[in-house]
Parts: C-alpha cells; sequence; structure tokens
C-alpha cells in the first residue's frame, strides 16, 4: 500500500544547517495497517511525514502509493489521496467558517454556489452524532468557538470523511489533557477500524503506541531500529520498549516527556 525504497532526505542542503535525515531509508506499510510510530526527537518522525505528503522532496529514491509514484507528485495533488491531522487542534480547520461549512468543504459533496443541501446536513448531523460530543445540533457553530478536543474530532472526520487511501496522525493528541486525549485516541481507533483506513501514528505515548493499532514502529537517527506486530507487540510493556531502543540504539531513551505520559 505505501512503500518507500532507498529514501534520501537532506534539509537545508548546501547551507551550515544543512542536515541529512534520511539516507536510502526503506519502509513498507501493508494494506489497512494501523501502525504507531515512537522515537526520541529528531529520530525523524515528522520529517517521515513530511517526505510522504510532499511537504519536503526526496533527494533520492521512491515513495510508492497504492501502485502509484509519486515521488515527484505536488503535495496539493498528494492531499487527494492523503490525510493529515497535526499536534495542534487549531490547524486543519477555517475558524471562521461553522462546522458544517468545513466538513462541506472536506466532503466534495457539491459546490458552494449550489450551497450546503438539506440531504448534506443530515449527512453531517449523522457523521458529528457518531462522534459523541453533542455538537450535531451546533453544525452552524463557528469552528474556533470549539474545544481542543472537539476541533481535533472534528478535524478528525474532515480527514476520514472521504476515505483516504492513507491516514498521517502526527501527534494529534499531545496539546489536548489526558482526559480529552483518551477520549480522541478512541474515536481515531474506531473511525480507522470501521473504515479499514491504513494508518501511520506518531505519538508520544508509548502505552498508547501499544494499545493502538496493529504495529509499531521506533525511530532512531532516521532509520526504523525495531518493528513489532503480531503475538510479540501483545506481550510487549512499556519497559519492553525502553529496553529494545536501548538495545538498538546503544543508548538509554532520556525523553521525560515519552516516559511521563
Amino acid at each position: 500500500m505505501l512503500e518507500l525504497t532507498d529514501v534520501s532526505v537532506v534539509l537545508s542542503k548546501g547551507t551550515i544547517n544543512e542536515k541529512h535525515v534520511f539516507n536510502n531509508f526503506s519502509l513498507t506499510i501493508n494494506d489497512g495497517d494501523f501502525a504507531t510510530i515512537i522515537g526520541s526527537n529528531g529520530a525523524g518522525k515528522s520529517t517521515l511525514f513530511n517526505t510522504i505528503c510532499g511537504n519536503v522532496q526526496a533527494s533520492s529514491g521512491s515513495i510508492i502509493l497504492n501502485g502509484e509514484d509519486i515521488t515527484t507528485l505536488p503535495d496539493h495533488k498528494r492531499a487527494r489521496k492523503i490525510g493529515r491531522l497535526f499536534q495542534d487542534p487549531n490547524s486543519g480547520t477555517a475558524p471562521d467558517m461553522s462546522i458544517e461549512e468545513n466538513l462541506f468543504l472536506a466532503s466534495g459533496r457539491g459546490h458552494w454556489i449550489t450551497g450546503i443541501s438539506k440531504s448534506d446536513r443530515e449527512f453531517f448531523k449523522e457523521k458529528v452524532s457518531e462522534l459523541g460530543m453533542g455538537l450535531e445540533d451546533k453544525l452552524n457553530k463557528p469552528v474556533k468557538l470549539l474545544s481542543g478536543g472537539q476541533r481535533q474530532a472534528i478535524t478528525l472526520l474532515m480527514a476520514t470523511m472521504s476515505k483516504p487511501s492513507l491516514l498521517l496522525l502526527d501527534e494529534h493528541t499531545a496539546a489536548l489533557d489526558p482526559k480529552t486525549a483518551e477520549i480522541v485516541l478512541e474515536m481515531t481507533n474506531k473511525i480507522v477500524t470501521e473504515n479499514k483506513i491504513t494508518c501511520l501514528m506518531i505519538t508520544h505515548n508509548m502505552q498508547s503506541a501499544l494499545d493502538y493499532g496493529n504495529r509499531t514502529l521506533m525511530m532512531q537517527n532516521g532509520t526504523v531500529i525495531f518493528d513489532t506486530s503480531g503475538e510479540e507487540r501483545k506481550q510487549l510493556t512499556v519497559n519492553d520498549l525502553l529496553v529494545k531502543f536501548k538495545e538498538n540504539a546503544g543508548i538509554e531513551f532520556t525523553n521525560d516527556r515519552m516516559l511521563l505520559s
């Protein structure tokens, strides 16, 4: 479904800040995989997403999505195939537009010139009600007035309404309080599994990396140093992940943000 082969990425090339993030990096994600990704700061997690989305261009190698070579495809064309959520709940929505206007924009159900139809509103109301946040009767409410959790839930709905080939979740619950983060994660799991969406989720929470999805990847210095799934993954604890990190990276894991989550 997603295949990165010998991908190299150089940031700020030709400057004193030049950094080689990936050097002949390869990764295969199978159709229907829900893979969680963990790693310390600077491991290359977000750069991986930026490279897949086209925000960062690979200097060499290839990226194949659903059999199509998207290596040189512009980012706006990749966006038609790839949904993405960011850490900031304020990203991904138009704040001054209402909930239904944002959903209409994301759904591709019609054109602004024809307006939002009654059937559109019924469809949006049904979808929003599935979030369980009581927003189905507030479709005319501007998104900027929603809480962070509500806004992130709407963004998640927007990103998955027209089933994407691939969904990328870039620490999409990190800015939320623990209770709200858990609610949004449960929503994410429900939407991804029920719609069989292939998904990559970067998380700062090691326990969440084991609780959700069917596969966990550990990254360090632009490399996947540990890849687990199946029965092996089911038996792992957070402490096991710390041991694996030390074994494969050769250093202690010191990211307090992840250890204390």
